[in-house]
């Protein structure tokens, strides 16, 4: 269960990632643009040059970094940022006029790269330490606080500062999903194992106990203890999310051959990705009082839906033994239809009073609950009960023909 019921986690971030690698590679190529069409007005182009060389290397060779938080280091985003600043910091060395007269930066609008760096990485803390770098060397580029550049620094903070909050919800968001897969998981594994519980346990120490109480003597003592057992164990299963069970129920009469035959055909009735035959699961359940109608040819399902049906079958047909009296004669009817198989088991038993289930389920005993409706519902399918007093209990199993084996 654990291998294959593993939490599969998808990263929100990821898609940030590769905007932002795509960012780098744009703005680079538009600031080396914008250089081409005005570099006659440079005087000192060589300087520019020799920044814009340094500057498309880098991003080439660091597209690897900006591919995951795990490669995005703190030395790397530290060097990413220097470059940027660097290249503010050298425009007017490369063009002093140029830059008085308000034009963009040797890095551009690539600087906002390096700070959105920080914010997908580090969140919003991580932005702001990067924003003011920028705006700092902003500042001491253009020489006075112009409306442009006072426009440009409020618009690159503000930019990364929400990118970095949103980067921090997401990733807290992330955690609450994966948290609630992982409960979902570890109560679906609890399901299975208590209602192992049920269908094995709990239904042996019943029968101890109403054997021993037939017998006597040190039997009834026996089944008393064996009474007790059952009751707190029931209690245990019932306090803590609702289980699933996974054994075969035992064909009338309750014997150990009986139990030890229907779990073997159980296993050998083919592998997890080949059909079984439904037919062959139900046929240890036939007997002197429990018939059987069947189709003429196979009912394939696939090995693991077809032994669950079978367990709730046998569910079913324990019912009617511990309710109905071991005189009570029961059905199994199976239909095989194009989209669907459905499986009935009917009694000729007194019925379920009004209010008896909702009791039972709410006393702990998972019978029709779990083991019935619960592996059914586990497969994608359903199960009715219906029960009139006087006239006997039937129970239809729905089971669609993409049933879904519950992951073990």
């Amino acid at each position: 269960m654990a291998g294959r019921d593993r939490v599969m986690r998808m990263s929100v971030e990821q898609p940030l990632w590769r905007a932002l690698a795509g960012y780098r590679v744009l703005t680079m190529v538009y600031a080396v643009a914008l250089f081409a069409a005005a570099h006659e007005r440079f005087s000192r182009p060589w300087i520019a040059v020799a920044y814009y060389c340094v500057l498309c290397g880098w991003t080439l060779a660091t597209l690897p970094r900006v591919s995951g938080a795990a490669s995005c280091t703190r030395g790397f985003l530290v060097a990413d940022l220097a470059l940027a600043v660097t290249g503010i910091l050298l425009t007017p060395l490369a063009d002093a006029g140029h830059a008085a007269a308000g034009g963009p930066t040797l890095p551009s609008i690539w600087t906002a790269g390096s700070v959105l760096a920080f914010a997908v990485r580090g969140g919003w803390r991580w932005a702001a330490v990067a924003s003011t770098a920028v705006a700092v060397a902003s500042l001491v580029e253009r020489g006075t606080p112009a409306r442009d550049t006072v426009h440009n620094v409020v618009l690159v903070w503000v930019a990364a500062l929400a990118i970095g909050y949103v980067v921090e919800v997401a990733r807290a968001s992330e955690r609450t999903l994966a948290r609630a897969l992982e409960i979902q998981a570890a109560t679906r594994e609890r399901e299975r194992l208590a209602r192992d519980i049920h269908d094995g346990v709990l239904q042996v120490l019943a029968m101890v106990q109403r054997r021993g109480a037939v017998l006597g003597g040190q039997a009834a003592e026996l089944g008393r203890l064996a009474g007790e057992q059952e009751a707190a164990l029931r209690t245990l299963i019932s306090g803590g999310p609702l289980p699933r069970p996974r054994t075969f129920g035992e064909g009338p009469p309750l014997t150990a051959g009986a139990v030890a035959d229907a779990a073997e055909d159980g296993e050998t009735a083919g592998s997890e990705s080949q059909p079984a035959d439904l037919r062959t699961l139900l046929a240890p359940y036939a007997g002197s009082r429990v018939g059987i109608a069947e189709p003429g040819a196979p009912v394939l399902l696939p090995a693991a839906v077809a032994r669950e049906v079978a367990a709730a079958v046998g569910a079913a047909l324990d019912n009617v033994r511990r309710h109905a009296g071991e005189d009570a004669r029961a059905w199994i009817l199976i239909e095989d239809e194009p989209d669907v198989v459905l499986v009935t088991v009917r009694d000729d038993g007194p019925g379920i009073p009004p209010g008896r289930l909702a009791q039972a389920e709410s006393e702990g005993r998972l019978g029709v609950s779990q083991s019935i409706r619960g592996r059914l519902r586990d497969l994608g399918g359903s199960a009715e009960l219906v029960s009139v007093p006087g006239q006997g209990t039937e129970v239809e199993l729905r089971i669609p023909r993409k049933a879904r084996a519950e992951r073990r």
